[in-house]
């Protein structure tokens, strides 16, 4: 037995028992020496020596034995990232690398581990990812804690893996945990901690869909682990035609974006297949192919150009426009020095009323503004709810008239990308010719992509012809991206912004600080004109056209959704009298690739955004989902199929990450292995001795026991008492 004590404590209770002892007999004494004085005086004894042991905390250790065999758990990553091909054998380099899947299988027999049963419970154990997520990873922490958890008696745990954990909490904690209950942890690596070589064709913001007889830009990202510079071959398969080919140098250890260009000639859907040819020297070729599903449909696009004059840059426009076999272009013409307004084909009277307006796609606003024979400020609150509800989009194109600056006290201001200069309302002219120069934004923007190469691309736009005119633009507002710039005048924030672009609510924003884009047709016609403005268009009017019905409009970001992140779905809803619907009951009704179903109430975006519901959901695999978008007050029903791009977490070809597993090891005290000294484990597995005795300390002075024995003394003490006639 021990006590916890000091000195002090030791020296107290000695000299308390010598005091108690001596006041015992003196008591005993007076009464004439009693037999039943003396019993009392003795339980005192007792009672104050029982409660002085309490205090000093006695302890008597208890020996434990295991009663049941011991338990080894041998766990087996059965995940992804296993299935990739990078082992070699040593003997034979030569031969084709084994999966590490092939070379874990041999290892999780029973009679590799016959030698430790015969001492344990050998338990074969594969994991991945923890259910019931159903998400495709490898969770380390989840699988160790589960052993730990299920198992009693646990003697140790083999982690047979490529330490490659992507879900879960992090394995160092429960490592931590084993190594607070003395389960040590060998953990065997498999795979190659390098890279093998490899070239990996990947897609890249490929769109969801296209319109017939347009030509159609498909990114792609070719990515080499080979040493040397290579010419590889991208192929397109699937677009009901010829096979679409493309060669492209790609540096060694690096990589190289570009496009393929695909002219759908018919509607329909379509699965693309892009692949690269297997290198000779890559241990991977699965990596080499991909599939892109993707929608044709017929485009019609409606178009509405408002200008307050026929200046150059609108008659080119409405040209560029009108010669567009996808776009339906409406013009209005002010003429505010005349009583009329500008008449002929395609001409409208007046400026559209909400519902019309609402069934336009892009809005040109020239140099126009807000006066008695031009917008007024309805106008401008139906145009900034075109933008924000109903995903529409609004082109800013200022002239030296400056009647855009009494936008700047409209609905419209908050629109605009620029801060312009209300001190220079007329803009800047000079008689010398400024260019173009892009930022970064605009030399990776699709939208002012006047040529598929990037050296090539910077070319034309440096010998575009130029312009005389500019609008006085301060800066570029907070959220706007800033495509294009003047080549040298500045302002205090810097450069003057000539193209801007923002998002706002749900539609597009596009600024076009100078007149002078029709300039661009010398030369070369209206090659680059008619492509810069085509682009525009097409970017503006790309979310609202993804899925439309009679009554509704279904839209959603991002264009190109993965699963396990959220997709925000916009529905356009126009109300049986042909107005936004203000309130009502929107549903959206998904069908996900396995055949599970769920439903999104969609909510008003609030009282300012007419027609517009919103919600979201988040898939949870990739495919084709189906989502079924009704209306109760309308009885308008839409169907639309969205393609989810599977996030898969378990990549193929990642190096294996043997530095989780050695820190499992360490903090267990256990070790890192290989799999080829696989039999060493087992071996030394076998020989471990046997485990000591638990031993557990029983703590007397807490013990239920210890304090019924002094309540039963106590108890009889005061009986005894009674029955002696002391009070």
């Amino acid at each position: 037995m021990t006590f916890v004590w000091t000195p002090a404590t030791l020296i107290l209770t000695i000299l308390v028992i010598i005091i108690a002892a001596a006041c015992c007999w003196i008591s005993w004494r007076r009464s004439g020496y009693g037999r039943a004085m003396g019993w009392l005086e003795l339980a005192r004894f007792v009672l104050i020596l029982m409660v002085l042991i309490t205090l000093n905390q006695p302890e008597f250790p208890q020996e434990i034995l295991p009663k049941e065999q011991p338990t080894l758990v041998v766990l087996h990553d059965t995940s992804g990232s296993m299935q990739t091909r990078d082992v070699l054998n040593p003997a034979a380099p030569a031969e084709k690398p084994k999966t590490r899947q092939e070379i874990v299988d041999p290892v999780v027999k029973p009679e590799i581990w016959a030698p430790v049963a015969k001492r344990m419970n050998v338990v074969f154990e594969p994991f991945s990812s923890a259910p019931p997520s159903g998400e495709k990873g490898t969770d380390l922490h989840s699988a160790l804690m589960a052993a730990a958890e299920k198992h009693t008696n646990l003697r140790g745990i083999v982690l047979m893996s490529d330490g490659d954990w992507n879900t879960g909490d992090s394995p160092t904690g429960a490592a931590s945990e084993l190594r607070m209950k003395n389960v040590p942890v060998y953990a065997v690596g498999v795979g190659s901690e390098e890279r093998l070589p490899d070239m990996q064709l990947a897609a890249s913001d490929a769109p969801t869909f296209g319109v017939v007889n347009k030509s159609l830009r498909i990114p792609f990202r070719v990515t080499s682990w080979l040493p040397n510079e290579k010419s590889v071959k991208v192929t397109l398969s699937g677009t009901r035609g010829e096979e679409i080919s493309k060669t492209v140098q790609v540096a060694g250890m690096g990589q190289q974006q570009d496009t393929i260009d695909w002219k759908p000639t018919k509607t329909g859907e379509y699965t693309l297949t892009m692949e690269i040819p297997v290198d000779d020297t890559e241990a991977l070729p699965e990596n080499n192919k991909l599939t892109i599903p993707i929608t044709i449909r017929d485009e019609e696009l409606k178009v509405l150009i408002v200008e307050s004059y026929p200046r150059w840059e609108y008659r080119y426009l409405r040209n560029a426009l009108e010669r567009d076999p996808g776009v339906e272009v409406s013009c209005l013409l002010f003429h505010p020095d005349i009583e009329t307004i500008g008449g002929g084909r395609g001409y409208l009277d007046a400026f559209p009323a909400e519902k019309e307006l609402f069934e336009y796609d892009v809005v040109f606003l020239g140099d126009v503004g807000v006066s008695s024979k031009q917008l007024t400020a309805q106008d401008c609150v139906n145009l900034k709810q075109l933008v924000r509800s109903q995903a529409g989009g609004l082109v800013f194109l200022p002239g030296f008239r400056g009647f855009q600056n009494t936008l700047l006290t409209s609905e419209l201001e908050e629109l605009c990308p620029v801060v312009l200069d209300t001190a220079r309302p007329k803009g800047i002219g000079s008689a010398r010719q400024a260019r173009f120069e892009l930022t970064e934004a605009g030399r990776r923007s699709l939208l002012t992509r006047l040529e598929q190469d990037d050296n090539e691309n910077e070319r034309i736009w440096n010998s575009l012809p130029g312009f005389y005119w500019y609008a006085a633009a301060l800066r570029a507002k907070i959220g706007s991206q800033v495509l294009a710039a003047h080549e040298s005048d500045s302002t205090s924030y810097g450069r003057v912004p000539l193209i801007a672009t923002r998002t706002f609510g749900t539609g597009k924003v596009l600024f076009m600080g100078t007149d002078g884009a029709w300039r661009w047709r010398k030369g070369v016609e209206d090659l680059y004109h008619y492509r810069f403005w085509g682009q525009v268009v097409r970017w503006m009017a790309y979310q609202r056209n993804m899925s439309q019905g009679e009554s509704m409009r279904l839209f959603y970001s991002p264009d190109r959704p993965e699963a396990g992140n959220v997709v925000t779905l916009n529905a356009n809803v126009i109300s049986n009298a042909g107005d936004p619907l203000r309130q009502g009951t929107v549903v959206v009704q998904t069908l996900s690739p396995s055949g599970q179903t769920d439903t999104i109430r969609m909510a008003p975006a609030g009282e300012d955004s007419w027609g517009l519901f919103t919600g979201t959901f988040t898939p949870s695999e990739g495919g084709q989902y189906r989502l079924i978008t009704t209306c109760a007050e309308t009885g308008g029903r839409l169907e639309t199929v969205i393609s989810v791009t599977g996030q898969e977490k378990e990549q193929i070809g990642q190096p294996a990450r043997l530095d989780v597993l050695k820190e499992i090891a360490q903090v267990t005290r256990g070790e890192l292995t290989s799999s080829q000294e696989i039999q060493q484990l087992v071996d030394k597995i076998a020989a471990m001795p046997e485990p000591e005795p638990v031993i557990v300390p029983v703590r007397l002075w807490c013990h239920p026991a210890w304090a019924g024995a002094l309540i039963v003394l106590l108890g009889a003490f005061w009986t005894g008492r009674k029955y002696a006639g002391l009070a």
